[in-house]
């Protein structure tokens, strides 16, 4: 079976999940990560938060990890998505040339 057709369309929709995650990813994804390292920078050090600096690195890591599980997310679901529908091209590609006669 060939998968050529299925890998480049997987390819054109981790691309489209790139862009996704650009325009409707990379803002969420910072502010919900630095939320929620406020949040733990509280629990650990009690709020309103100093100017410290362990605090700012608890912030900064959590939205860095914010950022890289909704990129994760949405590019591996786009990837996904496109590999599917290559999957099904294939196979109806297949289906007719087996119905002509033609392998």
């Amino acid at each position: 079976m060939n998968t050529t057709l299925s890998r480049k369309t997987a390819y054109i929709g981790a691309g489209a999940g790139m862009v996704l995650f650009a325009i409707f990813g990379l803002l969420p994804g910072s502010l919900l990560g630095g939320a929620a390292g406020i949040k733990l920078a509280g629990m650990l050090f009690g709020l309103p938060l100093e100017s410290g600096i362990i605090s700012r690195l608890i912030v900064l890591v959590s939205m860095l990890t914010g950022v890289m599980v909704s990129g994760v997310t949405i590019v591996t679901a786009t990837a996904t998505m496109g590999w599917l529908a290559g999957s099904l091209l294939e196979g109806e590609a297949s289906e007719k040339t087996e119905a002509v006669g033609i392998k």
